[in-house]
């Protein structure tokens, strides 16, 4: 399956990923600049922060609670699009998933 990051700068780096990836691991493998991921994919740091692209929000299951509130810690950063890449895991009917980095994460 393929998945599209999109930099803050533009620039679009379309990827392969293994099914049952998280959206993090994903891109820790391809060496995609702004995920920092701080915490290694645990959801406690909110330095995978991903805008995704509107046609593939309601394609995604809600955040949970724990993503919910740490993404809160974003403050003017989050958007109704936000999610943590730590807590996308990748899949078929994701086969082709676009998503947007935003600069400066955490």
């Amino acid at each position: 399956m393929k998945v599209v990051f999109i930099s803050s700068s533009g620039k679009r780096q379309e990827v392969e990923a293994g099914g049952g990836l998280s959206l993090v691991e994903v891109a820790i493998e391809n060496d995609i600049e702004e995920i920092e991921a701080e915490c290694g994919g645990a959801c406690s740091c909110a330095t995978c922060h991903v805008l995704v692209a509107a046609e593939w929000v309601d394609r995604l299951a809600p955040p949970r609670m724990t993503e919910d509130e740490m993404l809160d810690i974003l403050e003017d950063k989050r958007q109704p699009n936000s999610r943590l890449a730590c807590q996308i895991v990748t899949s078929d009917a994701l086969d082709g998933l676009v998503v947007h980095t935003p600069a400066g994460q955490g």
